[in-house]
């Protein structure tokens, strides 16, 4: 038998994916149709292409290199934001206090 905190935890829980779930674009399959055709796809290809001439690998592998680095460089990017506004929260609780 669940205790009250673990009814509450499951629904929140629930709640979190629901709400994820209402901001997904059902028109997934459209917006992935103008990617595909876009300039910035093309790009993307030449990069792919160049890299694994440039690295002597496969294309496969060189696009999985190029995902991986900017999931690695927006990681990044989370991280330094959320340390940026916790550090303002820490000034902001810090002076309110004094």
């Amino acid at each position: 038998m669940m205790t009250d905190n673990q009814d509450a935890i499951q629904l929140l829980n629930t709640a979190v994916i629901k709400s994820k779930e209402r901001k997904i674009n059902s028109s997934y399959e459209d917006r992935l149709s103008k990617i595909c055709a876009s300039p910035v796809m093309k790009s993307l290809e030449l990069a792919v292409n160049h890299l694994a001439e440039d690295q002597k690998i496969s294309r496969d592998h060189a696009a999985v290199q190029i995902v991986e680095t900017l999931r690695e460089l927006d990681s990044i990017w989370n991280d330094y934001v959320l340390m940026e506004g916790i550090g303002k929260l820490k000034d902001i609780l810090k002076n309110n206090v004094h």
